[in-house]
């Protein structure tokens, strides 16, 4: 049986505004923190355009996550017990994302060797085999020099799945290869560019009277026509656009330059679209973050302008930036309030959109959802995560060692002191000088010896100014912090987690 596709859109002259909230059953442009499986089980049957997820791989190693923009280090640990354990995790994941895609969707699972081939068994078991449409490779990397007893693995696998044949389908192109523009774009016009030769006839068979003329004193041959009108014929010689032979009499053809072409229907193996070096503009440091063009590519392939896209596994929230600028309606899932609040942040720096609750009522801005807000929820955070929280929350950047941090769990650096966006420095923040150190304790009641230790990080890095967040603060360490102010002219500037959570931070500081 044939596949059916929707047609392909008209292409935008540019990505339309999402116009206000396209499911009357559900919300869209909103971040969810909190289990997925938790979340998925809340929305409606059949709800969702486009599902792509990027699952923490079985891949049996711990990475060290490094956040560009605040520079958090902390412990990601994607290791499972055993596959076996990876696809009991996933598998009812999966079971509630095949439940809320609609008929007309799509759905790619990304992972890498590790558990591929368990993955693939799994989803056919939940989708279909027949509805398997294609394992897309994407060369993530190149091959290291020191792979000597294998081959060198250098790809992804996308699993592409759709819910039903009649699935949203707009085909998209790669760039022709230098070598086949050079083999069949055989011809070079005055200013340099190359170009092909086509046919400017076509059968008597189909011929309209439009076409049936004499063009600059020539005819076609017996039992053709000219393939257009004659004044399409003019337009395209005033343009340059028609070849004209040498021979006296020679037929005319038409110039077809590679510019005028769409490109290479695109194949299963996705070489085209580099991998996140260390330096890339758009490099938050998440280990697994996938390139914004990849993400664009499958969202632009599998949906159209106001269609929900989901991703249930959100990381550092790249398929919502796509969606986001692409037009897409969207919604995020994660378990880290880190990384929540870290897509937010990029949503509103990238995107430029703002995280609001009156605009997103309109249609406009986004929320989050499900962080911890409160004194109670803030304490049952792992330590890592807590003191992130406290850090971002005061618009610093936490330090990149959670072990051996000498004191400095952030830093708060004026906006005269921004890193720079190009250079051997990007990411590295050394160079500059001009910065306030943050010390974060889980505690209900910082003492005197936690504020005498911080004292010494402030002589140590000569600094004028620094930042403590807790619970609270004893007696004795309030008074310390006013004593080492008049002994030293350098202040502590001591926060609550309620003054943050009150937003009372600016009148603290004052």
């Amino acid at each position: 049986m044939a596949t059916k596709r929707k047609k392909d859109p008209a292409p935008p002259a540019a990505p339309p505004a999402p116009a206000g909230k396209p499911s009357a059953l559900m919300d869209t442009r909103v971040i969810y923190c909190g289990d997925n499986l938790e979340q998925l089980r809340k929305l409606p049957d059949a709800c969702i355009d486009l599902i792509y997820i990027d699952p923490p791989f079985n891949s049996n190693r711990n990475y060290e996550v490094f956040w560009g923009e605040t520079r958090e280090k902390r412990a990601f640990d994607d290791r499972h017990a055993s596959t076996q354990a990876y696809i009991e995790f996933m598998r009812p994941r999966c079971v509630e994302l095949a439940r809320v895609l609609k008929k007309t969707g799509s759905f790619y699972y990304h992972c890498d060797w590790h558990a591929s081939h368990y993955v693939k068994v799994m989803l056919d078991q939940i989708f279909g085999e027949n509805q398997f449409q294609a394992e897309i490779a994407w060369k993530r990397t190149s091959a290291h020099a020191n792979v000597i007893t294998s081959f060198a693995k250098v790809k992804d696998s996308i699993f592409y799945y759709t819910r039903s044949e009649d699935y949203t389908w707009n085909q998209q192109h790669a760039p022709y290869d230098p070598e086949y523009i050079e083999t069949f774009f055989d011809q070079v016009d005055k200013d340099g560019r190359r170009y092909s030769r086509r046919d400017l006839t076509a059968s008597m068979q189909r011929a309209s009277s439009g076409q049936l003329y004499e063009w600059k004193g020539i005819r076609p041959p017996a039992s053709r026509c000219w393939a257009m009108t004659k004044d399409r014929m003019d337009e395209l010689d005033a343009k340059g656009k028609i070849h004209w032979p040498m021979k006296e009499g020679g037929m005319p053809r038409l110039k077809l330059f590679p510019e005028d072409l769409p490109g290479v229907p695109l194949s299963d193996v996705w070489t085209d679209i580099s991998p996140l070096h260390n330096l890339a503009a758009e490099r938050l440091g998440y280990p697994t973050q996938k390139p914004l063009a990849l993400l664009e590519r499958i969202i632009k392939a599998s949906s159209n302008p106001n269609d929900i896209v989901l991703d249930a596994f959100c990381g550092c929230g790249t398929a919502l930036v796509a969606a986001e600028n692409l037009g897409r309606q969207w919604i995020g899932i994660d378990v880290s309030p880190t990384a929540c609040r870290v897509m937010a942040k990029r949503l509103r720096d990238v995107c430029g959109v703002r995280e609001d609750e009156k605009l997103w009522k309109v249609g406009r801005g986004f929320v989050v959802r499900g962080l911890p807000w409160s004194v109670d929820q803030l304490h049952k955070l792992p330590p890592f995560e807590f003191e992130n929280w406290a850090v971002i929350a005061l618009g610093g950047i936490p330090n990149k060692a959670q072990v051996g941090d000498m004191g400095i769990d952030g830093r708060i650096y004026p906006v005269s002191s921004l890193p720079r966006t190009s250079g051997e420095a990007v990411g590295e923040l050394a160079f500059m000088d001009v910065w306030y150190p943050i010390q974060v304790k889980q505690k209900d009641k910082v003492g005197r010896p936690d504020i005498d230790s911080f004292e010494a990080v402030l002589a140590r890095e000569k600094r004028t100014t620094g930042f403590f967040v807790a619970f609270d603060y004893s007696s004795d360490a309030l008074t310390e912090i006013d004593a080492f102010f008049r002994r030293s002219g350098i202040m502590i500037r001591a926060l609550t987690v309620k003054d943050i959570l009150d937003e009372q931070i600016a009148r603290k500081l004052v």
